[in-house]
């Protein structure tokens, strides 16, 4: 029989066989999945809803007025040398890094279907701009489950940190694939052709301020079901399963590997749990016992939020489901993401540690501190700033440098 059939055929069964399962225990346990149903509504209705609608009715008045374009334009010297895609990319990026997930995967299928980046450059874009939220990082993980706004700094750092460096380390990824070419007219300021840009792309899309909020609205409210369903579904499967016992194996493992690598097997059942869902295995990770080391724990949680979770995970597949972007890239890159958030975490634990035990330290995490040794969101964000404003000036001066020497080049030989 052929081989291809084989395979498909078992693919067929096995998927079937998981829906059955998944049925038979909605039905033997109705009580445990109403129960869990509702705590995953209560977490899209109170944080996630709230959280994103302004977001992605913003994103998309944005891109219906061409704001996507004018920075394609601008920040083109930056974006295509550093991560190999298009200025374009700078949008997603500023926005999911703002808003968290699954905002750069939206954003990243709506430029493909535009035809601002190619399916491979969609496949780079989305591996490191579907990060967590600062608000989720710092609000739900450092201050409601850890309840120390200082453990928000580190996994800040971490987790940004190794996202650049998935983005960079993806820049390497389907070489020899054709890019999206650079945008039109290369003659005149910088800043005066991403203006005329934006302007094009205002004009081309020909809807009124009334019929664009409309359809933003629309759509944003549309995603936010999506995703709330995601959400419910994922809340009630983690549970039952963990129910029934089917993970207890799975949980023996964990805590072997753990033990291999000297960590505490005790935050077994967090790494489980955040194979599913973060938010439920960042909880868990806080609530371990006292005596496990905050550097443990900081490291466990930094792999969870890397990881994603399999129910962001089945969002992002969802929304890229509608264009051409593969899933198993963006798959790899968030491997990759939640082991390098660990390794940066372990790295940068001692800076921190005396902000850490001394929480009074930081009065708020986005001002400027005084005290030695101690950090801010503040500080931070002005010198990566700084040192961005600085990379996209220099790669800025070498492109027009390059443009005006082959004019000059071209006129000479005519």
């Amino acid at each position: 029989m052929n081989p291809a059939l084989l395979r498909s055929q078992f693919k067929t069964v096995l998927l079937a066989s998981v829906a059955l399962f998944i049925a038979v225990i909605l039905v033997m346990y109705p009580e445990q999945a109403v129960k869990s149903s509702l705590r995953g509504l209560h977490i899209w209705w109170d944080v996630v809803f709230p959280a994103l609608l302004p977001f992605f009715i913003t994103a998309e008045m944005m891109m219906g007025f061409g704001v996507v374009h004018f920075l394609g334009v601008l920040l083109e010297p930056l974006m295509r040398p550093i991560f190999r895609v298009p200025g374009a990319g700078a949008f997603v990026m500023a926005v999911g890094l703002i808003s968290g997930n699954p905002m750069g995967a939206k954003l990243t299928a709506r430029l493909r279907e535009q035809n601002l980046v190619s399916k491979e450059e969609g496949e780079r874009l989305i591996s490191f701009t579907s990060t967590a939220g600062p608000l989720f990082i710092f609000g739900a993980v450092a201050v409601g489950f850890f309840e120390n706004k200082s453990v928000g700094l580190i996994l800040a750092v971490a987790h940004y940190i190794s996202a650049f460096i998935v983005g960079f380390s993806m820049r390497f990824y389907e070489k020899q694939a054709t890019p999206t070419p650079p945008p039109g007219i290369k003659k005149g300021f910088i800043l005066t052709r991403a203006m005329a840009a934006m302007h094009r792309a205002r004009i081309q899309d020909g809807r009124t301020l009334g019929q664009l909020i409309g359809q933003s609205v629309t759509s944003a409210i549309q995603t936010l079901l999506l995703i709330g369903g995601f959400i419910m579904m994922f809340s009630v499967l983690t549970h039952l399963i963990n129910y029934v016992g089917v993970t207890a194996p799975l949980l023996k493992g964990i805590s072997n590997l753990l033990t291999f690598f000297s960590f505490p097997p005790e935050l077994s059942e967090s790494i489980l749990a955040g194979l599913f869902e973060i938010t439920v295995g960042s909880q868990v990770a806080s609530s371990v016992d006292p005596s496990v080391p905050m550097l443990y724990k900081l490291a466990i949680v930094s792999l969870i939020i890397g990881w994603n979770g399999l129910s962001i995970h089945a969002q992002i597949a969802s929304m890229i489901s509608r264009t051409d972007i593969r899933y198993y890239p963006y798959f790899a890159a968030k491997i990759l993401h939640g082991f390098l958030a660990a390794l940066i975490t372990i790295l940068i634990f001692p800076f921190f540690k005396h902000s850490l035990q001394n929480d009074t330290t930081i009065l708020s995490v986005f001002h400027p501190v005084t005290s030695p040794g101690a950090f801010s969101v503040w500080g931070i964000l002005q010198g990566f700033a700084a040192t961005v404003t600085l990379i996209w000036f220099l790669a800025l001066v070498y492109q027009e440098t390059k443009a005006v020497t082959e004019s000059f080049r071209y006129n000479k030989t005519r």
